[in-house]
């Protein structure tokens, strides 16, 4: 089975999706993942669809264009090689690490490089800059998978630490007492 991997990136508006799952219905492609969300004014989406085997990514891209392009949206597609094995923390935990204060450069460079440093796995980040010194305005949630492994002390104390050199205020929980405060 041949799979392929989208993304569609432009001004948000209404009819997006429509517009890009449809072509992927015409061409006779199954949807397996999406991820999409609105960045300020700009929708970011990605598809993962498997295709049939008399069907091309360069055809695929061509259609996906042909329709897109006319919504002002850009679009890449490529393969995705099927024969590497997907990245699996085997031994970790879900963990969820969310940092609150004032807008600055490199908050996110800081953070995801003690993550990456202690072999840590970010699943999802979302980051939420609006600027200015309100914390409340500047929020980052990272979910990742924590290795059994590593030493936990050790790591959250280097993580407080790089967020105090940050000014930030950091909180790290595991997922499902995170889900659980906040009801998501």
């Amino acid at each position: 089975m041949k799979k392929v991997i989208i993304s569609v990136l432009g001004h948000d508006r209404p009819g997006i999706l429509a517009a890009t799952t449809q072509v992927l219905y015409e061409q006779g492609c199954n949807l397996e993942n999406v991820s999409q969300t609105i960045l300020q004014s700009e929708f970011a989406g990605v598809f993962i669809a498997s295709m049939p085997d008399d069907l091309t990514v360069e055809k695929l891209n061509q259609q996906l264009e042909n329709a897109l392009g006319a919504l002002n949206l850009y679009v890449f597609a490529k393969p995705v090689r099927v024969d590497i094995p997907i990245y699996d923390a085997p031994g970790s935990e879900p963990f969820v690490i969310t940092t609150r204060g004032p807008d600055r450069k490199g908050l996110v460079a800081g953070i995801t490089s003690v993550i990456a440093r202690f072999g840590v796995n970010v699943t999802n980040l979302s980051a939420v800059f609006k600027g200015g010194d309100d914390p409340n305005q500047n929020i980052m949630i990272y979910e990742v998978d924590i290795p059994w492994r590593i030493d936990q002390k050790t790591f959250q104390k280097e993580l407080r630490e790089k967020a105090t050199h940050l000014g930030l205020d950091i909180s790290i929980q595991h997922r499902k007492i995170f889900e659980a405060i906040n009801r998501i």
